[in-house]
């Protein structure tokens, strides 16, 4: 992609650019922003770095690229984390900056930036880029900052301190003294006072002078004055500001890659390579490129038939799961439609809004269409109508005609409360992969953290990993694990559940590398240093075998972990559930066999999570009905009421009952030849008769039917008749 990249001068920004060349995209253009008054080094401000702004207008001519810069006319006005577009915010005069570079270079459709680890900046940068339509770049967020200072230093980077701020920094000893001759005073204050070795505290700010990208010439500050802004004894405050300095030429060399001859960008006779960008950001803000709102095409329902269009709600009071889905078909984008608008009008029919959903299970039909279906997806589930994050998800293929049912199924889980916390990086960067649009990477509720299907993607280039399954698998892993380490957590010894969605086209002998790597992977990460000291848990597996994931993968890992939020809660106190009576006439009774179709994780009383295995062999146990190959309606009938007893008299020993289930899906083999209709209708009538031997017993017939080619506890044995997950949690 082409690029410009935002600098402040700053050692980060510099770095960000280079880190940006080496995964193959081009600087084009560079940004600045600066003080309104040219005479002043710092402003008041939370975005933007100004100390040796005076500097900053060589850096085109070093380059040989163009520099367009915009002096700050607003201020910080809106303060919360998640930045909404606000008229006089500094942030405004990015927005106008980076509009204005669009316009005169339309070829570019990425920014870079030096975000290393506030969240404040990149999600204001992750804003702008959004309004614009361009790709956030963040190469160094998230990165381990004594590695990152050291390969600055290692790959050239020649930078001085402009501003000192911390314990053992002085602003006489330090300021104007070059990165590679503080490094290790840098460290050693790290351990002494835990300040961070990047400055990602405030504690020192840098102006880069030379590095590998000035290939026309470095800078050379021949003169400075020291300012101290506090005479603090023990943290006194400095800053450096550039008296005169000259550029010394470099002898004509190749570049360190990709950065463009400007000569074809900009018109030269507008002023050469400097561009100064004007516009009133009291005014400018609400230029937006707005997504045509669809969820407001009421006709989409009316259209559909009130037989063709299915919903299925749990009653929970605190959340709940709405299920949709089409019988028969109209194509994907109208079937997505009418099935987003049906979930919108049941949200709002219980008070709620797409800010309060959690999760979203998107299922399609042919991952040929995905596509399609984001774009649909997007233009109802926005930013806009998610104030406190966007929801998380994943995305697989489901044979859902086979069944008898449309092109799109959705499941959300949503909470009638406003605690969620939603973890949303939209840059692309070295950490994990990017969500880019309105679905988050991890949301965490109510000590449940719900993590997005994982793709074995490689993070700095969204591509995936090549070697096959097990290698895609190893990667997945390793970006679940960047995503639980933001939430002080980690999928080795938290995780209560892992799903894994594997596409048919994985080849038998990689199935059985594939449960080898698993556990090896989390064995390795549970002896790093990074690891959770919390206690292991018993993680359950569950493998599902679907036609297609996104992007071609084979592998799709979505993790549910445990995160606790005082270290100091004891177990609760298992209480006296109400007993459910199981009609007589089903005539179960307890077997020794019957533990080993259980999978079970229960954490501090508080979470119950069970997956059952039906496999044909455990089937006939039950009945000798069942000997034979072909499964009819009349033998799931049979299998479903076994199911419910075995969940039963789990949730009974585990001090849960019925009321604390939050999530029941029921995976079924379309080798069954059932359609999902026929099934539902078993299922229904065996909860049915469970209520009705307890009358005065709540039972919530509230469960989920997901077709499938396969599912089973082992990669290997994805042949289960019929896999149940059930996840309960006590309020």
């Amino acid at each position: 992609m082409k690029v410009v990249a935002l600098v402040s001068g700053g050692k980060d920004s510099c770095f960000a650019m280079m880190k940006s060349i080496q995964y193959g995209h081009e600087i084009v253009a560079l940004a600045n922003l600066m003080p309104a008054d040219d005479s002043v080094d710092e402003l008041d401000s939370y975005m933007y770095q100004t100390v040796g702004h005076q500097i900053i207008v060589s850096y085109a001519e070093c380059m040989g690229i163009p520099l367009f810069r915009r002096r700050i006319q607003g201020s910080t006005r809106h303060q919360k984390l998640n930045y909404r577009i606000t008229p006089g915010d500094e942030v405004e005069d990015m927005y106008i900056l980076l509009n204005e570079v669009k316009r005169q270079l339309p070829s570019v459709s990425a920014v870079s930036s030096g975000a290393i680890a506030s969240d404040y900046q990149r999600l204001r940068v992750e804003s702008v880029c959004s309004r614009l339509g361009l790709v956030s770049l963040a190469y160094l967020w998230k990165q381990d900052q004594s590695l990152l200072l050291h390969e600055m230093i290692n790959n050239g980077i020649l930078a001085i301190t402009v501003k000192v701020a911390a314990m053992g920094l002085d602003p006489v000893k330090h300021l104007g003294k070059e990165l590679t001759s503080l490094d290790s005073d840098l460290h050693k204050l790290n351990r002494l006072y835990g300040i961070n070795v990047c400055g990602e505290g405030g504690e020192y700010e840098t102006l880069t002078l030379d590095c590998p990208l000035f290939k026309n010439a470095r800078i050379v500050l021949d003169e400075f004055k020291v300012v101290m802004h506090s005479s603090d004894s023990i943290a006194p405050v400095g800053i450096l500001h550039p008296v005169s300095f000259h550029l010394q030429y470099k002898a004509k060399t190749s570049s360190l890659g990709s950065i463009c001859d400007n000569k074809n960008l900009v018109d030269q006779e507008k002023g050469g390579l400097l561009f100064e960008i004007q516009g009133d950001c009291f005014q400018n803000c609400d230029i937006l490129q707005s997504v045509p709102d669809v969820s407001s095409d009421d006709h989409i329902l009316d259209d559909v038939p009130d037989d063709r269009l299915q919903i299925s709600c749990s009653r929970m009071q605190t959340t709940f799961l709405i299920c949709c889905w089409l019988q028969n078909s109209c194509g994907l984008q109208d079937d997505l439609k009418s099935v987003l608008r049906k979930i919108e009008s049941e949200l709002l029919a219980r008070g709620c809004g797409w800010k309060n959903v959690l999760y979203i299970h998107l299922y399609l039909a042919d991952m040929k269409g995905f596509g399609l279906a984001n774009e649909t997806y997007v233009s109802f589930i926005t930013q806009e109508k998610c104030p406190f994050g966007v929801p998380s998800r994943s995305t697989v293929e489901l044979p859902l005609q086979q069944v008898q049912l449309g092109n799109a199924y959705i499941e959300v889980l949503v909470a009638n409360d406003q605690t969620k916390r939603v973890l949303h990086v939209q840059s692309i960067s070295s950490w994990a992969p990017s969500c880019i649009g309105p679905y988050s990477q991890a949301t965490l509720h109510k000590e449940i953290l719900y993590m997005a299907g994982q793709l074995g993607l490689d993070p700095p280039t969204m591509t995936l990993c090549s070697g096959g399954a097990a290698h895609e698998l190893e990667q997945a892993l390793k970006n679940c694990e960047a995503v639980a380490e933001c939430f002080r957590s980690s999928v080795s010894t938290s995780s209560v559940i892992f799903v894994t969605y594997c596409s048919t086209r994985m080849q038998p002998e990689e199935r059985r590398r594939i449960e080898d790597k698993f556990h090896g992977v989390l064995e390795e990460m549970r002896h790093s240093d990074k690891a959770s000291l919390s206690k292991l848990l018993d993680s359950i597996f569950l493998y599902v075998n679907v036609p297609n994931l996104p992007k071609g993968a084979l592998v799709e890992v979505k993790p549910i972990l445990y995160v606790q939020e005082n270290l100091d809660t004891v177990e609760q106190t298992p209480h006296d559930s109400p007993r459910l009576y199981i009609p007589t006439d089903w005539g179960f009774q307890h077997e020794h066999w019957h533990n080993s179709c259980i999978q079970k994780c229960i954490v501090n009383g508080k979470v119950c999570v069970t997956v059952l295995s039906m496999t044909n062999e455990l089937a006939r146990n039950i009945s000798s009905c069942l000997l034979g190959n072909e499964i009819t309606e009349e033998h799931l009938e049979l299998v479903s009421k076994f199911c419910i007893y075995l969940l039963n008299e789990v949730l009974l020993d585990s001090a849960f009952c019925w009321e604390d289930i939050k999530n029941l899906r029921f995976y079924f083999p379309t080798s069954l030849n059932i359609t999902l209709e026929a099934a539902s209708i078993i299922f229904s009538r065996a909860f049915n008769e469970l209520a009705e031997s307890n009358p005065t017993v709540h039972v919530d017939r509230f469960f989920n039917l997901i077709p499938v080619i396969g599912a089973g506890r082992t990669p290997t044995s994805m042949d289960d008749i019929l896999t149940c997950e059930l996840f309960a949690k006590k309020c």
